[in-house]
């Protein structure tokens, strides 16, 4: 049964990387050795001694680990391979950025105008239907371009070929654009990778035994485009899921705009029970997540609308307290109100020396090293309440959950 699903989904999604898996329940699962790393940059300490006690642990899969555009880190993110590898690592859930294309057929790509950092599109006849075409590095200006999905049909879309987030601000030609990936990450899994549509998805998921959590991305055209409005934008995420068969339970609707969300809970209420609102609070001036007179709605406002599920970055739950990590007013709110707290993005930082960046920044201060990746991630866990975790490297987030029972 299980060797011909796969079979069939490797026929369905081109270039599926699936057939060595062919007759397992689900691809096997590893660590890899990343983890262990992480685990030996910790402290002495009861955390060091507890998770170095299960690194010989044999990975189960959680829900508690999802996979940030799969795993990005080091593959072309939500690209099929980039999620089995998210799928190896055990994480329970997979997210497909959801956008759509000028026929409007929904893809997954992190943002409507990416193309131009996270396919070769510059370098292929495609270039020309660009909404900005690539405009070389001068001694004024860093080398720019913009290109959307809604810029191309989805055919036009297939025939690219996905490579790793990057850009060139010194290029001089489009070919020199391609390059830039940080030193951290690498390009060694980049060739042959594979980009999905949001139905492809649906299947790939099911195939690696995950769960969905589908993000709605905000156009950057005007809607109504082309007659089609946001919510039919909104529905139409929401029937692919349908038309596959999927429950409803196994669906994690996402999105930054409030409207959506709800949109979801009044139409679609079997999957908007779990819809998440992705908080992006932090653009508002003067908003300060320890301060509960700068937010636009309280928690409890939030869980009155029916909205179940938040998802604020992982500097948005915690500040420092006497040198220590420990729960903010947003995260004591959450826990009151019975709210279920996602949070995102660990691995994204790149190495901790420098005190993490934009995603460690209420607690810098304390950030000096790979481990406080263990130790902000215990936090989160275990004094927030989080019932997940994205991230660009889901082993972390895995191994981490198989070890505390979560």
């Amino acid at each position: 049964m299980q060797r011909a699903m796969l079979a069939a989904l490797c026929a369905a999604v081109p270039g599926a990387g699936l057939a060595q898996d062919a007759g397992a329940d689900a691809p096997a699962m590893s660590y890899g050795q990343r983890p262990a790393h992480l685990v030996g940059q910790l402290e002495e300490g009861e955390l060091r001694s507890t998770l170095e006690a299960c690194l010989g642990d044999v990975p189960e899969r959680t829900a508690f680990s999802i996979g940030h555009r799969g795993a990005p880190l080091m593959f072309p993110e939500h690209t099929v391979e980039s999620n089995e590898a998210a799928a190896r690592m055990g994480a329970g859930i997979l997210e497909c950025d959801v956008t759509f294309t000028a026929d409007r057929e929904l893809v997954c790509r992190h943002a409507q105008n990416d193309l131009h950092t996270t396919t070769d599109i510059l370098t292929t006849d495609l270039a020309e239907k660009c909404a900005e075409p690539f405009t070389p590095a001068s001694a004024d200006a860093e080398a720019s371009a913009e290109c959307r999905t809604v810029d191309i049909t989805l055919d036009e879309f297939r025939t690219l070929t996905p490579k790793m987030d990057a850009f060139d601000a010194a290029a001089t030609s489009a070919e020199d654009y391609q390059g830039g990936v940080a030193d951290w990450r690498t390009t060694l899994y980049a060739d042959g990778a594979t980009l999905m549509t949001h139905a492809e998805s649906i299947r790939l998921f099911d195939a690696l035994g995950a769960d969905f959590t589908p993000e709605l991305k905000a156009p950057v055209v005007e809607m109504p485009y082309e007659g089609w409005s946001q919510e039919d934008y909104a529905q139409a995420m929401i029937d692919e899921y349908r038309e596959a068969g999927i429950d409803p339970s196994r669906v994690w609707p996402q999105s930054f705009d409030l409207a959506d969300v709800r949109y979801w809970i009044e139409n679609e209420p079997e999957f908007g029970r779990q819809a998440v609102y992705l908080m992006d609070e932090y653009d508002l001036d003067g908003y300060d997540p320890d301060d509960p007179s700068t937010w636009p709605q309280s928690i409890a406002e939030l869980k009155d609308m029916g909205v179940n599920y938040i998802a604020p970055p992982l500097w948005m739950l915690v500040k420092l307290e006497d040198g220590e990590i420990v729960p903010n007013a947003l995260a004591d709110a959450a826990r009151e109100a019975d709210m279920g707290v996602i949070t995102w993005t660990l691995e994204r930082s790149g190495p901790l020396a420098d005190g993490g960046g934009w995603y460690f920044q209420s607690i810098a201060d304390a950030v000096d090293g790979d481990g406080d990746y263990l130790e902000l991630l215990d936090v989160l866990a275990q004094d927030v309440g989080v019932v997940g975790v994205f991230s660009d490297w889901p082993a972390t987030v895995t191994f981490y959950a198989n070890c505390m029972g979560l």
